[in-house]
């Protein structure tokens, strides 16, 4: 059976969504951008060779619609090259490249593109997850709970589905992130530390040059040259952190402190089978070792990185004390709390040159931005072995283990 490997990868910056610096840029034009750096990478590899550009995408339509990586391979001149896109919310691009993982196991196909684009920027009425007209009706009473929850600030949380009552599948993330918080005891203090942790150590990796070696500079249609995220912020304190107001519920803990932002951004990888990658002459970066997914009620989504970290981790023959660096992504700091001390991850391997709340979160970017930056720490810290692993919107967990290969 041919191994999975990882031969290069690109990434953008991240802008902050509506006002960033990646505002006026289509998703499908900065997606182009991405993937053609990321196959720069690899001159070897004739992109007639390629078998498919999968790309992830949270929320497709607008702009992010009409099948976009089938316009980005056109965009590219690759009229040759099929293309799919793909969302399973915030883990599409972690999917994608687990297609490409299958595909070249199973023996149909040596190369291909895992790409990943979300411009929140861009969203028009059409793609919001929030419009009542386009909601499946079965889940009003669960949407009722949510409202009545929110408005009066409850400060109790119970599975709905100890009553057998639907839960809500559309629950806003904010609002999963409220119910994780009560269900396990994260405080308002403990979520503010971590996200401080988050902007401080991003703040560091900036001066000493970590995040410049996987960013790829972009050119916006102002002319502005675009070489580095929007969201970190310099000098972030506990005290200043303590003082923002909850965002979700009168009497929440989820603050803007706490929480990634809502950002636009791409990444690529360039996934292939290792017989291919030596007949190139190619050293890959990584090989993927396994992956996992599963789901949990859509309530408390969260704790989705739990049990599939433990099905990506067992199908390795592998445990959390084997993961040399572990990236779990912040979409709020009360779901990356619970679950890296689930798994038994020690905080001085997590997260260590920061993560989503300090960088940003765009849904269909992520699974193929934290590769990147999972690789990149590899290599920065001379490690061989490590996690990356996500909550999902919808009530869904994935992960990939890696092993560093150059």
């Amino acid at each position: 059976m041919p191994e999975a490997v990882i031969v290069s990868t690109a990434r953008s910056p991240i802008g902050r969504a509506k006002k960033g610096s990646l505002a006026d840029m289509r998703p499908d034009d900065l997606t182009a951008t991405i993937v053609r750096a990321a196959l720069d990478k690899v001159p070897e590899l004739d992109p007639r060779e390629l078998d498919d550009l999968m790309l992830g995408c949270g929320l497709p339509g607008g702009e992010q619609g009409f099948n976009m990586a089938r316009v980005v391979s056109v965009l590219l001149g690759y009229d040759h090259l099929p293309g799919t896109t793909i969302t399973r919310y915030c883990s599409s691009s972690l999917q994608t490249t687990r297609m490409a993982l299958h595909a070249i196991r199973s023996g149909e196909g040596d190369a291909f593109v895992s790409a990943g684009v979300e411009l929140v920027s861009r969203f028009s009425k059409g793609n919001s997850d929030s419009l009542p007209e386009t909601q499946n009706p079965a889940f009003d009473e669960a949407q009722e709970r949510t409202r009545q929850r929110a408005e009066q600030g409850a400060e109790d949380w119970t599975d709905p589905r100890e009553f057998d009552q639907l839960p809500d599948v559309y629950l806003p993330m904010g609002q999963t992130a409220e119910n994780l918080a009560l269900t396990k005891g994260i405080s308002r203090a403990e979520m503010d530390e971590f996200g401080v942790r988050s902007q401080n150590l991003a703040e560091k990796a900036i001066a000493n040059g970590f995040w410049s070696r996987e960013i790829t500079p972009v050119t916006t249609p102002s002319g502005a040259v675009v070489d580095a995220d929007d969201g970190p912020r310099p000098g972030v304190t506990l005290e200043g952190a303590s003082q923002l107001k909850p965002v979700f519920r009168p009497d929440g803990r989820i603050t803007a402190a706490n929480a990634c932002p809502l950002n636009d951004g791409a990444a690529a990888v360039v996934v292939m089978s290792d017989t291919k990658a030596k007949q190139l002459g190619l050293t890959p970066l990584a090989r993927i070792v396994s992956t996992g997914v599963t789901a949990l009620s859509p309530e408390i989504m969260g704790l989705g990185p739990v049990e599939a970290s433990k099905q990506a981790l067992s199908r390795a023959g592998m445990s959390p004390g084997d993961m040399d660096l572990v990236e779990i992504n912040e979409a709020f700091a009360a779901q990356v709390i619970p679950s890296y001390q689930e798994l038994g991850v020690p905080l001085d391997r997590l997260n260590v040159n920061g993560g989503a709340i300090a960088v940003g979160h765009p849904f269909g970017m992520t699974g193929a931005r934290i590769t990147t930056t999972l690789l990149n720490s590899l290599q920065w810290h001379d490690k061989q072995f490590g996690l990356e692993t996500m909550c999902v919107g919808g009530g869904q967990g994935m992960a990939m283990v890696l092993e560093r290969l150059s």
